[in-house]
């Protein structure tokens, strides 16, 4: 362009020289204010952070910017405040909203030394906060600099339009010094001026501007809209491949179903005292961070602490055990006594709920059984997978009555229960093997392998988790699996915009190519098949950052 410019100024056509700049300018304007607006719809979803907050010294509070708050200082904050870094509480009981962060509705109750991020709203007492990790490296900023740089994963299409161009253009540059030069032996008519006025034509017409401004504003257009409906995209190449996807694999609880578990029934035996299994039983959960543990603490009520639990110990995908009066205590499922060789007279598989095995003292005790209610949206979000030609697995490690029960309920094709956390890799290696693209939904953390494993790992509303942020290549904020289809359809309506754009851009290029190869095309043409071409492309690619999903 530059050249261009130059070259039309030197041969006297000075209104198409500043036409040439001028609309190139109008074009990076357009750009910029394209960017604009997608960055701003990723930094309003993310950016929940305070800018200040009250930090207690020598145990007057004082107000100072979160930034420069240092580990091990004490934050005050009041009912209703938000919490600016991630710490400790020092409070003895403290309720949060963490809606911002998890998508979670619910107030979730933290005790004395568990750990509160940024971004979560307290509910109740003033409550007082240690520090523990620096502004700069808290979850949400982590979560808020990996989206911002989402760009930085580009897609197979942007990438290839960026080597192109790379070798593309010192092509077209030689080739409009022979277009200048090499006639001179071959016409008797030469005139430079001529020659050197179709060759800045060739110029103008051959910048790949619309190609390489419209494409990887295309995608980021797509990162933003997501953005804008609480998915969060690691990277233009994920939005690529879930457009492609064939199969969504999803685990159960906290994806499809609530995660939010009640005691239905207590099956003990009768012959031992009830209640005090039950407070054994409740203090051994309360070591889990898996719901059932809740659920438990809901129905029996606050632990008792005076319980002695030794050489706690949790078995991934089985339960948990531990040592009370000297005796054994398994809680878990029916895996865990087959594993600890207790014998039960129970058939499992006929009942059509989540079970939790009870034995003490090698002897088994019974079960207690715990239900989980299917998501509101659950229903519309397989609806919609098949509208998609989407082929729809559930993995789960609960009982395989209760997971197939909630794929029949919801029409998900093929469903898998009691699996360990390394069946669920083997099933989704299974799918691969068929050359099949594959995303997983899970809650990233007990699901981190075959979240890597997957073509894309999808994360329902994990920024409590480091291990969701790390493997995840896309974060649904807001915990509503209905945002899956609508993270494919992103993808779909992103990859067919910059396709338009790729074909609009080779089209007219090729005709003015044409037309300025045999003399009829002006600069002013040529202007059109660049800069209007880019202008066009840039308005279409914008498109996607106004659509409803």
């Amino acid at each position: 362009m530059g050249i261009a410019t130059v070259g039309a100024f030197a041969i006297g056509e000075y209104p198409e020289g500043v036409a040439v700049m001028l609309f190139y300018s109008v074009g990076e304007v357009f750009q910029g204010m394209a960017v604009t607006r997608a960055k701003s719809n990723i930094k309003s979803l993310l950016d929940q952070r305070p800018d200040e907050v009250t930090v207690l010294k020598d145990g007057k509070p004082e107000t100072v910017k979160a930034e420069k708050v240092n580990i091990g200082e004490i934050i005050q904050l009041k009912s209703g405040e938000k919490l600016g870094l991630d710490g400790e509480l020092l409070s003895e009981t403290a309720s949060f909203n963490t809606s911002a962060l998890t998508g979670e509705s619910k107030p979730d109750t933290k005790i004395k030394g568990e750990a509160v991020l940024a971004g979560m709203i307290n509910l109740n007492t003033v409550s007082q906060v240690k520090v523990t990790t620096a502004y700069k490296d808290s979850k949400l900023s982590k979560i808020l600099e990996m989206v911002q740089n989402a760009t930085a994963q580009k897609a197979p299409t942007e990438l290839f339009i960026r080597k192109f161009a790379k070798i593309y253009t010192p092509i077209v540059v030689f080739l409009a010094i022979g277009i200048t030069f090499l006639p001179y032996f071959f016409i008797e008519d030469y005139l430079f001026r001529d020659w050197l006025y179709r060759a800045l034509v060739f110029l103008v017409i051959s910048c790949p501007c619309a190609l390489v401004i419209s494409i990887p504003l295309g995608y980021f257009g797509g990162i933003g809209a997501g953005s804008r409906n609480g998915i969060l995209f690691k990277g233009s190449n994920f939005l690529d491949i879930l457009a492609n996807v064939q199969n969504v694999v999803m685990d159960k609880t906290g994806t499809m179903t609530e995660g939010v578990f009640k005691v239905q029934e207590v099956n003990f035996n009768s012959e031992l005292n009830k209640d005090e299994i039950l407070k054994f039983v409740n203090a051994l959960e309360s070591k889990s961070s898996h719901p059932v543990a809740t659920a438990i603490q809901e129905y029996v009520g606050e632990i008792d602490h005076s319980i002695q639990l030794e050489n706690v110990e949790e078995i991934a995908g089985y339960g948990l055990k531990a040592t009370v009066n000297g005796k054994e205590l398994l809680v878990g499922n029916f895996k865990l006594m087959d594993k600890f060789n207790i014998n039960y007279d129970i058939k499992s598989e006929n009942i059509v709920y989540t079970l939790i095995a009870v034995a003490y003292d090698r002897k088994f005790v019974g079960y207690l059984t715990i239900a989980d209610s299917i998501k509101a949206d659950a229903q519309l979000t397989i609806n919609k997978l098949k509208s998609l030609n989407v082929k729809t697995t559930m993995l789960s490690g609960d009982k395989t009555s209760v997971v197939k029960y909630v794929a029949d309920q919801l029409g998900i094709q093929n469903a898998y229960g009691d699996l360990l956390p390394e069946d669920k890799v083997n099933k989704v290696k299974e799918i691969k093997a068929k050359n099949q693209t594959v995303a997983f939904v899970g809650d990233g953390v007990n699901d981190a392998p075959v979240v890597a494993l997957s073509d894309v790992g999808i994360a329902m509303g994990g920024l409590g988790s480091d291990a969701t942020i790390e493997t995840a290549d896309v974060v649904i904020q807001d915990d509503m699996p209905s945002k899956i289809p609508m993270a494919i359809n992103i993808g779909k309506q992103t990859k067919k915009i910059v396709w338009q754009n790729i074909i609009l851009a080779f089209t007219i290029k090729a005709i003015v190519l044409a037309l300025g190869a045999g003399g009829l095309a002006t600069m002013w043409e040529a202007v059109f098949a660049d800069v209007g071409v880019a202008l066009l492309a840039i308005l279409n690619a914008v498109r996607i950052q106004r659509m409803k999903f």
